[in-house]
């Protein structure tokens, strides 16, 4: 007869944290999130275009505990009902997809809809889920700063939305389609019942896990690659560590008391500061020394929100340190 130690049964179930999904596994976001809560203790339901790519979605089965507690299911943001077997039994879900594309002809059809209706697919699946507790949106902090009116001495908090009028004026797509895509969340969580927390992230710096990087990753190398035809156009500009943006996700899920808004960010600076700074602490890269100041509103940002949950930023020396090994590693850099 075999005897079950029920001690150890119970410690292994205590360690469970819970079942929680996220949208996009494999993207810059969700595969630093998958990666904390795997740490934490969750299970993890990721979801992705095709779980049969072995090659796109190789660094998410080498974190650690993948192998025990990862399930890889597919699923497609313009597909209705698509994450239904995703979010069922989830107490949790983690909807950090969104389509990030090239204007070509029509920013309406290629990102703006696809954002909004994406969003409210993958939370028609959550209204279905008994199981469900919270469901945590990343947005972005463009959703804020995009204004004409700042008083540079009033740091913006969650109580600001950025103009949908100036982002169209200057066919600012991306935060367009964040702020339809969020503010759609609200008017459907409100209306369903559900309760909804958004992350409002800077611009994010830090280790790729994926091999492929994404476009902020892309201009950061050209950056330090001497290419400064993408990264010029930033301007002043929040930025944060890709492993906070994670943490911040988390702790949002699991601290009761957390609610609405929070906007995540370290260090705020002009993008020739930025410049000078990176050029003086790496001086092997052919960084340029400063970029023409753009005439574009000052701003800070009030982050008191998410710092009285107990949360303590990265430096930005950390976030590029962290970033150039991770690019040097991965072959992007010598």
């Amino acid at each position: 007869m075999t005897i079950i130690d029920a001690s150890r049964v119970y410690s292994a179930q205590k360690m469970i944290k819970g079942k929680v999904c996220v949208t996009g596994a494999s993207g810059y976001i969700a595969s630093w999130l998958v990666k904390r809560l795997l740490l934490s203790g969750y299970l993890v339901v990721g979801t992705v275009r095709d779980p049969g790519d072995d090659k796109k979605l190789e660094h998410l089965w080498r974190l650690e505990g993948a192998k025990e507690r990862l399930k890889l299911v597919k699923a497609d943001l313009m597909e209705e009902g698509s994450f239904d077997e995703a979010v069922m039994g989830c107490e949790g879900v983690f909807h950090t997809a969104s389509p990030v594309v090239g204007v070509k002809q029509d920013p309406k059809t290629e990102i703006l809809e696809p954002a909004v209706n994406g969003t409210l697919n993958v939370l028609s699946s959550c209204k279905k889920n008994p199981s469900l507790r919270r469901v945590v949106l990343t947005s972005s902090s463009s959703t804020v700063r995009i204004r004409l009116d700042i008083d540079p001495d009033v740091p913006l908090d969650e109580s600001v939305w950025s103009s949908t009028e100036v982002c169209e004026r200057f066919q600012v797509w991306y935060a367009l389609s964040k702020i339809q895509a969020e503010k759609a969340a609200w008017d459907f969580c409100k209306e369903n019942n559900i309760d909804l927390v958004t992350i409002l992230p800077a611009f994010i710096i830090g280790p790729s896990l994926p091999p492929n990087l994404c476009s902020t990753a892309s201009d950061v190398l050209g950056l330090f690659q001497g290419d400064t035809s993408k990264f010029v156009f930033h301007g002043r500009m929040g930025y944060i560590h890709i492993d906070d943006i994670a943490l911040c996700h988390i702790l949002v899920y699991e601290r009761e008391e957390a609610h609405g808004r929070y906007i995540c960010s370290s260090t705020v600076m002009e993008h020739y500061e930025l410049a000078s700074f990176l050029a003086s602490r790496y001086p092997s890269y052919p960084i340029p020394k400063g970029f023409t100041k753009l005439e574009r509103p000052y701003y800070t940002y009030n982050t008191s929100k998410i710092e009285s949950l107990g949360f303590k930023f990265r430096p930005l020396e950390e976030m590029f340190d962290d970033c150039v090994n991770s690019l040097v590693t991965q072959g992007h850099l010598q």
